[in-house]
Parts: structure tokens; sequence; C-alpha cells
């Protein structure tokens, strides 16, 4: 089932590419986009408040095991940022906070419980990369925290040091990655990296009429071997006039919340997704 779906996700990985290239060559870049100049006045008149990573609400089940109410679920997730300066900090940076809150609900089962709530806030310096009057991605230093609020032996809790980046290869196409230096501080997780990963990397795909979004994620596991856990998200957008797509979100492996991060989850969820104008954060 692992090998099938680690398949699946080089196809949709290959297929974004070769399509983002593709409409590069047919169409080309836009300098209006693409002009560094233009880019940082537009960065720095933007709004202070914004989103950060995708939101979205979807429901599904398991693909590994037989439907029922206890492996059926809403998942969602809302996360946001306020950038505290403009561009003036050290290497025309910018300081921001941020903050993601992830929620399992079981709503097929009676009294419709929430199973896990993880909280995810953090302070971020960030760079926009910018090569030759283009942009070209940007770079972002992290402290973050996250836990599951909770106490006794569901607690669960760690911090971490990240770096990230995103490279641009075009308007259409975008990777990748994320390192982290962990500080674990929860007494029932000590071994969390073992399932919720020391690294990740990914792509995002923006069809050229920007209708569909395709994003892929791998976050590696601890440990000399080939464990990952896979993300995928394909999403269409209802109207060219709003910000909402239909969400069709795939997940397998471990980690996927942090009460049961050492427990192996496959589920293909359905729903809503609100989304940056430009490439999300991860």
């Amino acid at each position: 089932m692992k090998m099938k779906f680690s398949k699946i996700l080089l196809v949709v990985l290959l297929a974004g590419i070769a399509m983002s290239l593709n409409a590069q060559i047919t169409s080309g870049r836009s300098k209006e986009e693409f002009n560094a100049d233009s880019i940082a006045r537009d960065f720095d008149k933007r709004p202070y408040f914004g989103l950060y990573k995708d939101n979205y609400f979807v429901a599904g089940t398991a693909l590994n095991q037989k439907p029922t109410e206890f492996n059926s679920d809403v998942k969602f997730q809302i996360s946001f940022s306020q950038r505290l300066t403009k561009s003036v900090l050290p290497w025309h940076s910018h300081l921001f906070l941020f903050y993601s809150q992830k929620a399992m609900w079981n709503v097929f089962e009676e009294s419709l419980p929430f199973h896990d709530l993880n909280f995810n806030p953090g302070i971020g310096v960030s760079k926009l990369l910018i090569s030759r009057d283009k942009l070209i991605g940007k770079v972002t230093l992290l402290l973050e925290h996250e836990s599951n609020g909770r106490d006794g032996e569901a607690s669960r809790s760690w911090n971490k040091v990240s770096l990230s980046g995103s490279i641009y290869l075009g308007p259409q196409l975008m990777i990748h990655g994320k390192y982290w230096i962990p500080i674990i501080d929860g007494q029932q997780n000590k071994d969390i990296l073992k399932y919720s990963g020391i690294y990740q990397a990914g792509m995002q795909f923006i069809s050229h009429n920007k209708r569909w979004v395709i994003d892929a994620t791998l976050v590696k596991r601890k440990g000399w071997n080939l464990s990952f856990n896979t993300i995928v998200n394909v999403g269409f957008r209802l109207s060219r006039r709003d910000n909402q797509f239909l969400m069709l979100h795939f997940y397998d492996g471990y980690g996927e919340n942090l009460l049961d991060y050492n427990k192996y989850h496959c589920r293909l969820r359905l729903g809503l997704l609100i989304r940056p104008s430009f490439f999300s954060d991860f």
C-alpha cells in the first residue's frame, strides 16, 4: 500500500514539473511579478495581517481499513501571520509572528468529540530572494512551539528552531524545504523525531489560469532509511473571483497529529481550501 502511494506521488511531482515547464515555454514569465523594485514595494505595501499556511476544512476516512466512525473524521487548519516590520532589518529582511492550529474532529462519533487540537505559535525572520530583477524565492528562520494543550499521559509538546527555503522556478512552480533543530520538552513524546520527522521537502504547482493547485510534501522520519510521511493536496478554484478551492487531501504516514504521533494513518479527505494568493508556506 505504501509503495503504491509513493509511486502516485512521484507521478504527481513529475506531472507538475512538466506542466510548469510547458506553461513557461508557451507564455513566458510575468515581468511585473518578477521585477525586483515592484516586488519589494508590493510586499511592504501589503496588509500586515494575512494567511500563513493553507487554511482548510476537510472530511474523510481511512484507505487501509474498512471505514468506520472511529477512523473517519474532519480535519481542519487555521493559519495566519502578523508582519511586525517592513523589509528594514539587516539584509532587507522582516520580522513576523505566526499562529497555526490544527484539529482532528471525530464528527461521526456520538457527541462529536474533538480527538486532538494542535497549537503552533512562533516568530520568524524572512528575506525575499531577488536576483537580476527576478523573485527567485525566500529564506526564513523560525522559532516555533507545538503542543496539544493537554496534561498527563495525553500531553504532547516540542519546540523547533527551523530554517526553511522556497525557490520559485517560475510563476507556476515552487520547490521548498525545511530543516529543524528540535528541543523536545514533552515527557510523553521523547521519540517524536522517529515519527514526525527531522526535515521536509516538496513542490507546489499552480496552473497557468490559477484554477488548479497541486502540492506534495515528503517529511523524512529519523533514521538511515527511506521512511517518509507523504502529504498530497489537489485544489480546484471554485470561482475566478474568490480564493476558495475544492480540496482533495491525502496523508500517509505518522505524525498527522500530536496525540497519535506514533500511530500510522492513511487517509483521504475532501473539503474546502482557502490559500494565500501566491505560493503557500509549509
